[in-house]
Order: structure tokens, then C-alpha cells, then sequence
């Protein structure tokens, strides 16, 4: 059950849910049997594990639950990975379909015309689901105005962005470069070793092709259908540096900076000067959606430094800067791509990337997981609120996202930054830490049912209290009816969170500037 790892001052906790057995799940969650509980665990070594179990012992019912759920939900999501993923791309090709054809009636008559428009995927016309979900492109008052830090413009920018970032190459560049008139740097699909594929993509942009003075990183977030990111957001394994504190594995796996199968391959990238890195980046390529179209149809492993994520963005970013002196950086994403832009500049000031960091201007995330615990957060704090804050997580009203992983005793995962929390009446609030914490907690499960329904009712009078750009499609209003029965997850969507940045009131923020 516990594996000894060749460390010095490296500790892990790996949460495996296919190890254990669903009757060791009811004798943990009624009576409380640790050693059923433990079952599910691997750690760095036996007693680390028996930490862990004396941890676990005074758990109460509330909090057994959580952990119940996390892994019933990842046994369950698991189970229905293939069915995910067609159930998915028929979801994505009926609604390209129907909105290729002009809707229901349209398709109807060119059918009988014989003029049906078949979608083809990896097209500039090809949408994904979050983008059927919430149609909106064009940036808030038009791309003319100039985006001063300060006001919300910036944060719709990133907004847009993260939920741009969920589309293909070609319509992310068609959107940068003809609705934003804005410069289309390059879309990279990069590898993720734990889960033998490229499930991990971003988009860079410049505002201008020449003396740029903003560059925008923009991290994809957990697609509806695709297993492994929901599995990824609901597991708590945490891999724990002596200086920096417990990560989140998932999001280092995100990043390409290891896999838990074999944990040890977290230590050297994850070391606290980088001193390898222009050796393990100078060959890197481009990595662009057509360089890797034929590499990530195959199961093959390729080289981890070449295709991570994060070494990937840092050359091209380092790239950038030189080639732009005045530019600043922005961060960003939704979901598990909000994770990802947060550990991005975080690994940055592992590595000591100091003249990089200078350039940092802010993350901004939109529906973040926990990424870490409290010491992870205490030194990243030291490098993002000085001298005034630069890292600004977004939360909207019950969204279940950022109540994952769970703040639990065992588990320890804290949030860090300015959170932005903002109510369905899209009324922020600037707080430490959201309401409802962990989610599952019996203490709120009322008022977030209550909240669902009157989400439900408002997105039948968004387009008449707000204009046409606020009404919501039937697509929507069907998530909406879906929150019915899971609250968290409809809150989870894109539309709110544009809404709460075109919409929200009492902003009372200190921006960093240029």
C-alpha cells in the first residue's frame, strides 16, 4: 500500500480510488474503520502513511462524506470515460449542426433542399460546447478602447479569453485577429505523461504585432465531457516539496512536470533552482497544433521536456519579452485552466526566473480549484502581493469548482490571493475565502437548490433587463435546469462569469499597472 520513494524531504499522497473496494467506502463513511479509508491511499513511505492515518482518525461523519464523494465520483466519472467522450462529440456535432443550418427549421428546409452544412472539426466554424453554452466573442464596449488596468476591461479580456481557450486553433485565431484586432501568437496542444495524450492546451496572444505592451497567456479549463479533467479536479493526490509546500499532482501532471507513477520524476523539475533548463528547453519546438496533430493520435511517450506545457509557454514567453521590451504578462483561465494559471508564474519563482517575473502584471482565474496548502499559498503570496496584488481568483456564487479539492484536515488544500466572490445578483464581494468552503456541507444544500431555481427564472429575463447580448439560448437554459439537480455544476458556467464581469458591482480593487 505505501511505496518508499528515494527522497530527501519529499513526501506524497497519491488518492487511487481503483484500489479500493466499494464495501471498503460504507464501512468508512458508517464506522468510521480507518484501514478501510486507507486502502485508497499511497504515500512515500510507511510512516507517512501511519501520519496520514492518525489524521484520518477523529474525521467526522461531514467530512467522511467529502471523501466518500470525491472518490465515488472519480470511480463513477471513470466507469464512464467512453461514453463521456461520444456522448460528447455527438453533443458538439448536433449543436455545430444546428447552428450551421440556422437552427431546428433551417436544417429542416436544407435537408429538404438538399443544402445541409455538415460540420467539420478543426474548422474556424466548428464551436465547442462552451462555446454554444455562451456565444458571446467580442470583448465588453468593442476592442477600440483602450484596456487601462484599473477597470474591468482587462478582467473581460481574461474572461473572454479563458473561454476562448476551450476552442480549436482556427477559431481562436479568428476571434484574436478579426474580433479583437488583436495579434494571434500561436495555440499549443502539449503533452501530459500521467495520461499518455495531449490533454493540456493554451493560447498565447499580443495586443499588436510590433511594441506590444500586453501579452495574455490563456490556459484551457475542464472541457464538459472529458473524464480526466473532472477526475482531475476532484482528486486530492498532493505532491510535497520541503520549500514549497504540498501541490496539487493533477495540475503538475497539467503541466508536465511529472507522473505519479513514477512520483519521484516531481523532484527535479520542481527544484528550487532550474539549473538545467536551458538544456532541457533549447531544443524545444514549436508545439503548435499542426506540429502535434499526427503525434497526438499515438499513445507513444514522448520527450516530457520537449511538449510540457510549462516549458513550452516559458520559451515562448521569455521569447516575447525580448522581442517586445515594454511588455507586461497576463495569466489566465476557467476551471482547471485558473489551476494551471496560478502554478505557471508559481514554478517561474521556483526556478528563479526573476527578470520574467518583473514582467508579470496579473492572474486572473475564473472558477479555480485549490492548487495547494497554505504554505504553498504563504509563498506565493510573498511574490504576488508585493508590492500591491497581482492575483485575483474570481469566484460566482455556488460553483462547485472552487470548493475543489477539499479543505480538509487531511487533505489541507487552502486558497491564497484576492478572492472576487460574486453573488447571483453578480454583486461582489472582495472576501478570504468563499461561503460553503467545501460544498457537500448539509448546512448550505438548501439555499443552493433554492439559488438553482432562481437561476433558472433569471435567465428567462437576462436578455429583457440587460439587452440581447445577455440572453441566454435554450442550451443554457437546459445547464440551467440541469442545475436543478447538481447547482454546483451550473454555476460552474462561462455565462455567469462573463455576466458577473460586464455586470458586477462594487469593484473595489487595486489593480498593479504598468
Amino acid at each position: 500500500m505505501a511505496k518508499s520513494d528515494e527522497k530527501n524531504g519529499f513526501e506524497y499522497l497519491i488518492v487511487r480510488p481503483e484500489k479500493g473496494r466499494t464495501v471498503d467506502l460504507v464501512r468508512y463513511m458508517l464506522w468510521g474503520d480507518i484501514m478501510s479509508g486507507v486502502n485508497f491511499l499511497e504515500t512515500s513511505s510507511d510512516e507517512y502513511l501511519a501520519e496520514q492515518v492518525q489524521l484520518a482518525a477523529d474525521h467526522p461523519v461531514d467530512r467522511r462524506l467529502i471523501i466518500v464523494v470525491s472518490i465515488l465520483v472519480r470511480k463513477i466519472v471513470a466507469l464512464l470515460r467512453k461514453p463521456l467522450e461520444y456522448t460528447g462529440y455527438a453533443v458538439e456535432f448536433i449543436l455545430n449542426l444546428l447552428s450551421l443550418n440556422a437552427n431546428l427549421c433551417g436544417l429542416i428546409y436544407n435537408l429538404f433542399h438538399g443544402k445541409v452544412v455538415i460540420p467539420q472539426r478543426d474548422t474556424n466554424t466548428f464551436i465547442s460546447t462552451i462555446g454554444h453554452l455562451d456565444g458571446r466573442i467580442d470583448l465588453f464596449r468593442g476592442h477600440n478602447l483602450k484596456i487601462e488596468l484599473g477597470n474591468r476591461l482587462l478582467m473581460d479580456l481574461c474572461m473572454m479569453a479563458s473561454k476562448l481557450a476551450y476552442e480549436n486553433d482556427q477559431v481562436v485565431r479568428n476571434v484574436v485577429v478579426n474580433h479583437w484586432k488583436m495579434h494571434f501568437v500561436d495555440f499549443y496542444n502539449c503533452w501530459n505523461d500521467f495520461h499518455k495524450e495531449m490533454s493540456t492546451q493554451v493560447f498565447i496572444l499580443c495586443d499588436k504585432p510590433k511594441d506590444a505592451t500586453l501579452i495574455l497567456i490563456s490556459f484551457r479549463g475542464t472541457e464538459p465531457f472529458d473524464a480526466d479533467d473532472w477526475i482531475t479536479d476532484f482528486d486530492f493526490s498532493w505532491y510535497e516539496f520541503p520549500e514549497l509546500g504540498k501541490v496539487h499532482m493533477g495540475f503538475l501532471e497539467a503541466l508536465g512536470l511529472g507522473n505519479r507513477e513514477k512520483a519521484i520524476t516531481f523532484q527535479h523539475p520542481l527544484q528550487m533552482k532550474d539549473t538545467n533548463s536551458s538544456e532541457s528547453t533549447k531544443s524545444i519546438p514549436s508545439n503548435t497544433a499542426s506540429d502535434f496533430k499526427k503525434q497526438s493520435s499515438r499513445k507513444v511517450m514522448p520527450e516530457m521536456g520537449e511538449m510540457s506545457a510549462y516549458y513550452t509557454v516559458r520559451e515562448k514567453l521569455k521569447e516575447l519579452l525580448k522581442e517586445h521590451k515594454n511588455a507586461k504578462f497576463v495569466v489566465t483561465g476557467h476551471s482547471l485552466g485558473g489551476a494551471l494559471a496560478v502554478l505557471f508564474p508559481t514554478i517561474l519563482v521556483v526556478h528563479e526566473e526573476k527578470e520574467v517575473m518583473q514582467s508579470l502584471l496579473g492572474v486572473y482565474t475564473f472558477g479555480q480549484p485549490r492548487v495547494g496548502n497554505r504554505q504553498l499559498g504563504r509563498f506565493m503570496e510573498a511574490h504576488l502581493d508585493s508590492p500591491i496584488p497581482k492575483y485575483f481568483r474570481v469566484v460566482y456564487c455556488n460553483d462547485m469548482v472552487p470548493r475543489l479539492p477539499y479543505d480538509d484536515r487531511t487533505f489541507l488544500y487552502k486558497h491564497f490571493g484576492v478572492c472576487l466572490y460574486y453573488n447571483s445578483c453578480y454583486i461582489e464581494q472582495k472576501v478570504e475565502e468563499e461561503p460553503n468552503p467545501n460544498f457537500f456541507g448539509l448546512k448550505y444544500l438548501f439555499l443552493e437548490y433554492l439559488n438553482a431555481v432562481w437561476e433558472l427564472i433569471r435567465s428567462f429575463t437576462m436578455g429583457y433587463k440587460y439587452g440581447p447580448e445577455y440572453e441566454e439560448g435554450w442550451f443554457s437554459v437546459l445547464i440551467r435546469i440541469m442545475g436543478l439537480v447538481l447547482p454546483g455544476v451550473s454555476a460552474h458556467s462561462p455565462t455567469d462569469y462573463v455576466n458577473s464581469m460586464r455586470l458586477g458591482k462594487g469593484r473595489i480593487v487595486q489593480m498593479s499597472s504598468f
